[in-house]
């Protein structure tokens, strides 16, 4: 699969001074996304055209104040972007180190939104970086003219 995040647009639910949406898309693990502490805080990906989902990736904060903010994350993929919780789970995040990358296999589930949002909590939600690996079926020869 290919990393095509940075082929859409990110936002949040809301926005902690200037942890931006976007920062999770910018190569960068320094830079990281923040939501205002809420119940149910979600960031989304739109990634502007339905894809098969083969896998998500997420880095979590290098910090070691917060690193177990992440925990009990859902990673959620479809087509909805007004209901995001009716999208079904990818991926539950029971942990991630601080500074880690962990891999959640989708296996190919379809969707233009790709959503992570931790559930029936109140919460901050950080990440630092969000990766979406999708699969081209047949376009071996059109893989090879993007690398």
């Amino acid at each position: 699969g290919m990393n095509i995040a940075t082929w859409g647009t990110a936002n949040q639910s809301t926005l902690y001074y200037t942890w931006y949406a976007q920062n999770a898309l910018d190569g960068l693990s320094s830079t990281c996304t923040h939501t205002d502490l809420q119940s149910d805080p979600w960031w989304k990906l739109d990634l502007l055209k339905t894809y098969s989902v083969n896998r998500v990736t997420i880095t979590n904060r290098c910090s070691d104040c917060c690193a177990n903010r992440i925990n009990g994350a859902e990673i959620r993929i479809g087509n909805n972007s007004s209901d995001l919780y009716s999208n079904p789970v990818c991926a539950v995040v029971s942990t991630i180190p601080a500074g880690a990358t962990y891999n959640y296999s989708c296996r190919g589930m379809e969707g233009r939104y790709i959503i992570v949002n931790i559930p029936l909590t109140s919460e901050y939600l950080t990440l630092c970086e969000v990766g979406v690996c999708v699969i081209f079926p047949g376009n071996s020869e059109l893989l090879n003219n993007l690398v």
